[in-house]
């Protein structure tokens, strides 16, 4: 938690001039005027859909690709950056870029996402005057079911049924569930808690690992049991499903490769809703071509888009989902109440009661 004199010394600098808010990814109208109502007289908010690509679906942040800016419409963009206080999303300039010469009064950043961590290193922004908050928690619900999905896909044999109805068959046969099956989660932050609540509903044993350092316990999480940082292949051993929820930093690149495949109980399931870089994918097709893993949820894939020769895109033990499991009609309201929380503490010189602040030590 970062500490109280540490974020004053962040936010005061702006507190006595008018604060321009530039959102720079697509969000419906009403809530711009949601933000406008918030901010009141010591802010100006600047939307102008125009100089974002269009959406592709709803809560898309990003737009479609291709999209080039006018000259005019370049000039404008440019403008908006170089006078903004407060940006709601990281916009595609700094995105792509370490170019933060083009935004010089940034305060405080409100991004769409939640593992923005090595992002934000990667950009260069973790200088402590500027604050990062996140959508932290927003996607719990969404991740929580995609999770459910995919346990329900295994356990209870959807591609056998598919199979049999293809052939009109009728063949009875005796099926698994959920209940006594141990679910271990990587992860236990809001997400990581979530799913460990909707698969203890189902009668699954729901353990955990801790990250280094630190001291919660399973009676603080709610959940059967609770492993230690260097226990982490003690629990592998128990688990059924092992679904990844971590943030993607140097420590977790890489962290469930071969060796930690291989503990896991064979024929499990595993998910990744956490970052494609967590998973080594060679060892990944291996063990799901031995049978291993028995099957395999992810959303989040090492190279996004996912690469048209990849041999995950064929197999059918993988269900891929293009990095949309998270996202859901009710996205950008859920993102608008954080922010006008938010707004307001920042407004009110309240900046410790912000929700969602990135830790820059932690980078997450």
């Amino acid at each position: 938690m970062l500490g109280e004199a540490r974020i004053l010394k962040r936010a005061m600098a702006p507190m006595n001039e008018h604060l321009n808010i530039f959102i720079t990814s697509p969000v419906e109208p009403e809530h711009v005027e949601r933000i406008r109502s918030v901010g009141g007289n010591a802010v100006t908010v600047i939307y102008e859909p125009d100089l974002l690509p269009p959406i592709r679906y709803v809560a898309d942040h990003k737009g479609v690709e291709g999209f080039v800016r006018t000259d005019n419409q370049e000039e404008r963009w440019r403008a908006h950056l170089a006078s903004a206080h407060i940006l709601w999303d990281f916009p595609a300039v700094i995105r792509d870029s370490t170019d933060n010469n083009l935004i010089p009064n940034l305060r405080w950043v409100q991004t769409t996402s939640s593992g923005v961590g090595q992002l934000v290193a990667n950009l260069g922004l973790q200088d402590p005057d500027i604050l990062v908050t996140t959508a932290r928690g927003i996607h719990a619900q969404p991740l929580a079911e995609f999770t459910l999905l995919a346990l329900l896909i295994h356990f209870k044999g959807l591609q056998h049924l598919e199979q049999e109805q293809r052939q009109h068959a009728w063949a009875r046969y005796c099926g698994d569930g959920l209940a006594g099956k141990t679910i271990a989660v990587i992860g236990a932050g809001s997400v990581g808690r979530r799913v460990l609540a909707t698969a203890g509903a189902f009668g699954m044993r729901t353990v955990a690992l801790n990250r280094a350092g630190s001291s919660k316990t399973a009676v603080d999480l709610g959940i059967d049991a609770v492993f230690t940082h260097d226990q982490q292949y003690a629990m592998l051993n128990e688990a059924d499903a092992l679904v990844l929820c971590l943030p993607h930093t140097p420590e977790s690149e890489g962290m469930i490769d071969g060796a930690a495949l291989a503990a896991l109980k064979p024929g499990g399931v595993l998910v990744n809703v956490a970052r494609g870089a967590v998973v080594d994918e060679v060892a990944l097709v291996a063990a799901l071509q031995s049978g291993q893993i028995g099957f395999a949820a992810l959303d989040v894939f090492a190279v996004e888009p996912l690469p048209s020769d990849s041999p995950l895109w064929d197999m059918s033990n993988v269900l891929i989902s293009p990095h949309s499991a998270s996202t859901v009609a009710a996205e950008n309201t859920r993102i608008t109440d954080i922010f006008c929380h938010n707004l307001q503490c920042f407004v009110d010189d309240r900046f410790c009661d912000m929700q969602n602040m990135l830790d820059k030590d932690r980078m997450y």
